[in-house]
């Protein structure tokens, strides 16, 4: 960050000769020089699919490198992750559309394949193929099971490949079947952003070799290896119990979410005694009468009597000035509003009035800019740019179009 330059009450980005102003409503609006960003000159051709692949992308682009997405011909109605990334529309099925598929992985640095195992050798985009004509390629693979074993080619969600990866057996509680945590762990935590590292890993290892790699991102194997902690600590006494009965588990009584008198929610997670003693002088209750150890269900059941006797935000007055691992569960819609929130701009909201968290995390030299800044593109918005780019002629890039064999929003400019 260069420079505070003012204040403005909208919230946009305007880049002009390599300089990025970020305006943020009601807040300071900061000068950032794009071509410092620490990703930039490096070329990603993302294959479209689900959310893992588009978020490994974005990740990508926010800190600086130019993603070009490649979509089928017939458009995601659930694309929310394009911001910020070029939209070319292919048919991989005829021969001419997976020729602009090895023209644009000729002089690129990073391609991203998110199809089951075999789908891409399948259409001679295979890394065996690819990798031959560029060389420093980095052929990042993102699937369910990984490219081996006997689960690659079985259809499966973040649901799936968590109970495959042994995480999902301790998301339950008092007995009943496991919750999956929405798609976070498998789908994000160990797809989109280990793939991202995978990715990251490689660009430096290039930088000593001169050469690419492939990498292999399993989402079941990359659950696990984010919950390696909990693979190595399980004979802690904290995992004394059953799933649903430990400290970090809801368990604990001074580790729980609790429901305010507005419908509001409080988190608590005064797990060490000298928090446990601020949480209770929060409540107005005795250490004596309400010990952290012992009487568990006791103590919850008065902390949820307590709790539903003042609102949300009356409770955060009185925990803000307590050191007591107490916080409000902030709504995903309203994150942003808060007063902690603002002050850090963590988020910002985009050109439909979503809340997007900024680019984390936060560097000194080489800050990340959020794609979702700039609008969502169409589908085959820059076909005709990137078939410039490739040295197609006006007349090639006329046929492609005409035979069915790329999409491009508009023929007016080529």
């Amino acid at each position: 960050m260069n420079a505070l330059l003012g204040k403005c009450n909208i919230d946009t980005v305007r880049i002009k000769a390599g300089t990025c102003f970020v305006i943020k409503q009601n807040l300071l609006f900061i000068h950032l020089d794009i071509y410092k960003m620490a990703l930039k000159g490096v070329k990603v051709i993302e294959m479209m699919g689900l959310a893992p692949g588009p978020l490994c992308g974005t990740i990508l682009a926010d800190f600086g490198a130019s993603v070009t997405v490649v979509q089928r011909m017939d458009p995601d109605p659930f694309d929310v992750m394009s911001n910020g990334k070029r939209m070319i529309s292919v048919n991989l099925k005829t021969e001419e559309g997976v020729n602009v598929i090895k023209k644009l992985c000729a002089d690129s640095d990073i391609l991203l394949d998110i199809f089951r195992p075999g789908v891409m050798e399948k259409l001679g985009l295979g890394p065996e193929h690819l990798m031959t004509a560029n060389p420093r390629l980095i052929y990042a693979r993102l699937s369910g099971y990984g490219q081996n074993g006997f689960y690659k080619n079985k259809a499966g969600h973040d649901i799936n490949y968590v109970a495959m990866s042994g995480i999902l057996s301790l998301l339950s509680k008092n007995n009943q079947p496991p919750t999956p945590p929405l798609n976070l762990l498998s789908d994000f935590a160990g797809g989109g952003v280990l793939c991202t590292l995978g990715i990251l890993l490689a660009l430096f290892e290039r930088t000593k070799s001169g050469k690419g790699q492939i990498i292999d991102t399993s989402m079941t194997e990359g659950a696990a290896y984010v919950g390696k902690w909990l693979f190595k600590s399980r004979e802690l006494p904290i995992w004394s119990g059953e799933p649903g009965t430990n400290a970090l588990d809801g368990g604990f009584a001074c580790y729980q979410t609790y429901k305010t008198k507005d419908g509001k929610f409080m988190a608590v997670g005064a797990l060490e005694p000298k928090f446990y003693s601020k949480f209770l002088e929060g409540l107005q209750l005795s250490e004596d009468e309400y010990p952290q150890i012992g009487n568990n269900e006791h103590c919850k059941k008065i902390f949820q009597e307590v709790f539903l006797k003042k609102t949300q935000e009356e409770w955060c007055q009185i925990f803000d000035k307590l050191d007591a691992c107490v916080t409000p569960v902030l709504n995903i819609d309203e994150v942003d509003k808060h007063e902690f929130r603002v002050s850090d701009s963590a988020f910002h909201r985009d050109a439909n009035n979503m809340v997007v968290p900024e680019p984390a995390p936060k560097m000194s030299r080489t800050p990340g800019i959020s794609s979702s800044h700039k609008h969502l593109p169409m589908p085959g918005q820059h076909t005709i740019e990137v078939l410039r780019e490739l040295r197609y002629s006006k007349v090639d890039i006329e046929k492609l179009i005409k035979n069915g064999h790329v999409y491009a929003v508009t023929k007016s400019n080529i």
